[in-house]
């Protein structure tokens, strides 16, 4: 479901109007209202659907699915299919004809803000409609606070910070320069050149959470990304759309979480740390600096290395490549 706060819904269109010219299957007058990912679509939702191998049937009801001819089958609950052999690709370039981000107004502090007792404001900062901000919050200079968003009491945003897209907890500290809320790396394209997937969801940002400076925390595609209670990351890190950081997290600097990875409670992470796309990272496991990350990490236990592995096995292997590297030693040892 899109976040009203956020973003201004264009719709009712009709199926044709969505894609014309398009080869479209089904009800091509049916009206779509919205976006919603493919597993969770209704019949007024607009999705998109490029199956896997061996991928089940949808279960979900939208109505309207873009999707390969080849896999058409597999959407037989849709009011209407959008024939298409790039699907994603069409569905990037349709979806903001039903729903677009919500724009600043002319002024400053825009009139229609809520700002509860307290709340200081720095000089030059922004803050857009209809957003609201608790007691005793802090915002710094130059900061930007975008359309709907909301900031928890005795929050503080760092001068020259940006917060769009986003729900902010209570007590939550954002140092200067971090970037909250943009649209993450998804792109697609053809012969005629990448495009951009438009983003649809939000930033979860929980209580008492420390956002380091110039970190950057994109939102969803259509889920929210989500940061933990008490979680802390340090100066320049990186967590891209659709994650889920735990509660109680530590993230040192230079780290990077590529998009649809979990992360649990009481996870370690070293500086310059680096995590593959849609891992996931058991609770109370400790990722050592400099590790790179390709894999699912259990629970509680310690990965270290490029590509990174349990760091028992780690050592044995970079003491055998010493031994080697000195003379020392041979294969079979």
């Amino acid at each position: 479901m899109i976040d009203t706060r956020f973003y201004q819904m264009l719709g009712p269109l009709s199926v044709r109007a969505l894609a014309p010219g398009a080869d479209v299957g089904g009800d091509a007058e049916h009206l779509v209202l919205s976006i919603a990912a493919a597993d969770r679509a209704g019949p007024g939702d607009l999705c998109y659907f490029e199956p896997q191998k061996n991928s089940l049937p949808l279960a979900a009801s939208p109505g309207a699915c873009v999707i390969s001819p080849a896999a058409a089958h597999l959407a037989s609950n849709a009011s209407a299919l959008i024939l298409s052999d790039k699907p994603k690709l069409t569905f990037a370039k349709i979806a903001t004809l039903l729903a677009q981000p919500r724009r600043f107004g002319q002024e400053r502090i825009d009139p229609s803000a809520k700002l509860e007792e307290g709340v200081a404001i720095g000089l030059g900062a922004v803050i857009g409609p209809d957003a609201e901000i608790g007691a005793g919050a802090e915002i710094g200079p130059n900061a930007v606070i975008g359309p709907g968003v909301a900031i928890g009491r005795r929050t503080r945003i760092g001068a020259c910070a940006s917060i769009a897209y986003a729900l902010i907890g209570d007590d939550v500290t954002i140092l200067p320069g971090a970037v909250i809320g943009e649209q993450g790396f998804g792109v697609v394209g053809d012969a005629s050149g990448p495009v951009d997937i438009p983003h649809f969801g939000r930033v979860i940002v929980q209580d008492r959470v420390t956002i380091g400076a110039n970190s950057t925390i994109d939102r969803g595609v259509f889920d929210d990304t989500v940061l933990g209670e008490d979680c802390k990351l340090d100066n320049l890190c990186h967590v891209a759309h659709n994650c889920t950081i735990g509660r109680g997290s530590l993230i040192a600097a230079f780290a990077g979480i590529s998009g649809s990875t979990i992360v649990g409670d009481g996870v370690t992470m070293g500086g310059r740390v680096g995590i593959g796309d849609h891992r996931t990272i058991g609770a109370g496991a400790t990722i050592a600096g400099g590790a790179a990350v390709f894999q699912d990490v259990p629970a509680g236990e310690i990965w270290s290395g490029y590509p990174a592995k349990p760091l028992r096995k780690w050592l044995r292997e970079a003491a055998w490549i010493s031994r080697k590297a000195a003379g020392g030693g041979n294969a079979s040892n």
